[in-house]
């Protein structure tokens, strides 16, 4: 690389990308180079060379459990999460994801952890990887008539059913899912320690984000573009003044109260 061709502002620009790596040829040319500001360069593109690094090991370690599995002869692997159980609105979505053993994902974690922009940039890679994804849902009466952890189970078990073909093994997060046709292993906190089931929280999250915003449209009034369905204030105060739309949980303390009062 010629550094001469490339100014250090459009060297930084392009080398301080989240998982861009940081060829050590070009860290060589930096600290050789006569100008102070290519060498502080260096030093911060060095810095963020070694964090990368770590981050590649931090990944790496997430694949402990379908390593295990695979070596116990399980070759396709689902990891299987579901998003937006403590919302007022809307319904529960899962994802089923079926991932390559080991691929590198970096900066995967639980959705929840993630900057709106870091799950963005991980829900394409990952679809991008992925081997297969399935999504699938309950809706918000069927959230008020099973309860809201049986609707999480349902709309896991039905993500799980719209794949091609049934996994020979599923890692879940949380508790153990009722009545799948596969071996299951489940992993409190798993969408923070098991790559296949973070890997399906940013699937269901950008989903179900992207899902809101549209209903957002259908719904006007209540916000659901800038808080998906969760009970801000903002949200609370339209839910006063307009009443539960048809896409509220009316289970849910806050939308049945307001019910009661609405005429």
């Amino acid at each position: 690389m010629e550094l001469g061709r490339i100014g250090l502002a459009e060297l930084r620009r392009r080398y301080t990308q989240d998982g861009v790596a940081i060829p050590a040829p070009l860290l060589r040319q930096l600290r050789a180079d006569a100008r102070a500001g290519a060498r502080r360069l260096a030093e911060e593109l060095a810095e963020r060379r070694e964090a990368l690094a770590r981050e590649r090991r931090r990944v790496a370690r997430l694949w402990r459990l379908e390593r295990e599995l695979s070596a116990q002869g399980h070759a396709r692997i689902a990891g299987l999460d579901e998003v937006g159980m403590g919302p007022l609105a809307g319904p529960v979505i899962a994802a089923a994801v079926v991932l390559p053993l080991g691929l590198a994902l970096i900066g995967l974690d639980d959705s929840k952890r993630l900057r709106p922009e870091a799950r963005e940039r991980l829900e394409a890679e990952i679809r991008a990887g992925a081997l297969e994804i399935a999504l699938g849902s309950a809706a918000p009466d069927e959230i008020d008539r099973f309860n809201i952890y049986r609707a999480g189970q349902l709309a896991m078990r039905r993500a799980l059913a719209a794949l091609s073909a049934a996994p020979h093994a599923v890692v879940v997060d949380g508790r153990r899912v009722p009545d799948l046709p596969c071996h299951q292993v489940a992993v409190i906190g798993g969408d923070a320690r098991v790559a296949s089931i973070a890997a399906a929280s940013v699937i269901a999250k950008v989903h179900r984000d992207a899902l809101m915003r549209a209903l957002d449209g259908a719904h006007p009034g209540y916000g659901f573009a800038r808080h998906v369905g969760y009970g801000t204030p903002e949200h609370l105060e339209a839910l006063a003044r307009l009443g539960p739309s048809p896409i509220h949980r009316r289970s849910f303390a806050p939308v049945r109260e307001v019910a009661c009062r609405t005429p």
